[in-house]
């Protein structure tokens, strides 16, 4: 069972069928070009390689690795704002008017033309309300938030790929019964023929056995082009070139789970899952923005100095024609009175979104738990149909050679025989289609529960 059925460990790569993609991924172009070449990939394989291709799997790992780098933004602005400035000025000649605009005198400016700056300043944060580990928080909680959207597209991708690998798995099966009931309808028609030129038979059994074997066509060209499209899908979740044909390796008589080893998931669904764990962390964020805004009704305190070199010296009258360097170290503290009206409301809206996110949580909760409850009950009832399906594909079978006995010996109609036919080429099918249902129940109880 292992070598079909994930159950969150890394599973066991063929090394070929690694290497092989990897070098169909880096000659992408080439291989385009082409014919297209077949690939016989297991459905653990074609699942574990769309979780980490995927071009949506890719994508929410980049926007993973955006948020780690907000969040390290966040931390450095706990450091402190060191600034260096420097500025140069040449003064012209100052203009000096009396009686008005009507007389005026020009003298050089006291004590030099030229002015200059260079220093340095710092600012360091001590107190501010605790809007910063806010910030921080808030910054570590979208981070945990990234991942689990990026496990929780991970395992979306692979349920696809699953459904749609047990798709074609289906339609192969499905056109390996049409080829069957091709033959079946083409052997039909021949024994009609001559049943037909003995005088045994009616003109109207031979042109409804050749109706038969047009529709019996028609439908294999229909399967054809479906088993076409549900590959070209699977190549697009695989991320690989679309001239590559994938042929699966396992049936649909793969083994399935036991519903007795389906409880562990059941019980964990409500820890597991990712649609509350991320609840859970959206929950976290909305507390850390109350803290943030409640912040600001908080007094804030903060560390700051500065050195630099001036010219000319302005701190002596008259001014002196020299450099001075000078610095300073102080404290700076405010509160500001008007936040206690200004952000009562935003305060009372954080604190109601609070609420609403923990409502939701409880909403999702309740959902998984029906979700994962429904689920397996309905893998038993696709076990217990894969049973009476098995039973009757059997049934099926004894009834079309009983019944096609009887018309070649005149003792049955045309139209019990195609009905038997029909009934037998459905219960085969049907089979493969309850089989497949249960795996894909399946692979919806792993990504419910949170292990996909």
């Amino acid at each position: 069972m292992s070598n079909y059925i994930h159950h969150g460990k890394r599973p066991h790569f063929r090394p070929a069928v690694l290497s092989l993609f990897i070098l169909i991924l880096s000659a992408t172009g080439s291989a385009q070009e082409q014919p297209g070449s077949n690939y016989r990939l297991t459905l653990t394989e074609a699942v574990q390689f769309a979780k980490s291709q995927n071009k949506w799997v890719q994508a929410a790992n980049m926007e993973e690795s955006a948020v780690g780098q907000d969040r390290k933004d966040a931390y450095n602005a706990a450091l402190p704002s060191i600034n260096i400035n420097g500025s140069y000025q040449r003064f012209s000649s100052l203009t000096l008017f009396s009686e008005g605009l009507s007389h005026s005198t020009t003298v050089p400016r006291s004590p030099t033309s030229n002015a200059a700056t260079l220093g340095a300043d710092a600012l360091f944060n001590i107190y501010n309300g605790g809007r910063q580990r806010a910030m921080q928080k808030e910054a570590s909680t979208r981070l945990n938030l990234a991942r689990l959207n990026t496990r929780d597209q991970s395992g979306n991708i692979a349920l696809q790929t699953a459904g749609q690998y047990l798709d074609l798995v289906r339609l192969n099966d499905l056109q390996k019964f049409i080829l069957d009931q091709l033959k079946r309808a083409q052997s039909r028609l021949n024994n009609i023929n001559a049943l037909y030129k003995n005088q045994k038979v009616t003109r109207s059994d031979v042109l409804r056995a050749e109706v038969t074997l047009s529709n019996v066509q028609l439908s294999l060209e229909q399967t054809e082009n479906d088993i076409t499209i549900a590959n070209q899908k699977l190549d697009v979740l695989i991320n690989v070139p679309d001239s590559v044909r994938i042929l699966p390796v396992d049936s649909a008589a793969m083994p399935k789970p036991q519903m007795s080893s389906l409880l562990p998931l059941i019980d964990a669904a409500i820890a597991s899952s990712y649609t509350i764990r991320k609840a859970a962390e959206n929950v976290i964020l909305q507390q850390s923005r109350l803290k943030a805004v409640k912040s600001a009704n908080m007094p804030s305190m903060s560390f700051y100095s500065a050195y630099g070199l001036n010219y000319p010296n302005y701190l002596f009258f008259p001014p002196v024609n020299q450099a001075y360097a000078i610095g300073f170290v102080g404290l700076k503290a405010q509160y500001s009175i008007s936040s206690l009206y200004h952000n009562k409301s935003k305060v009372a809206a954080a604190r109601i979104r609070v609420k609403e996110m923990e409502v939701q949580q409880d909403a999702y909760t309740d959902n998984v738990r029906t979700d994962i409850k429904a689920y397996y009950s309905k893998y038993g009832e696709a076990l217990n149909r894969i049973e009476v399906n098995q039973h009757s594909v059997e049934q099926a079978l004894v009834n079309y050679r009983i019944v096609n006995t009887k018309y070649l010996n005149q003792l049955a109609l045309l139209t019990d025989l195609l009905d038997a036919d029909n009934l037998y080429h459905e219960s085969r099918f049907n089979l493969v289609k309850a089989q497949t249902d249960a795996l894909t129940i399946y692979y919806y109880i792993l990504y419910i529960s949170g292990n996909l």
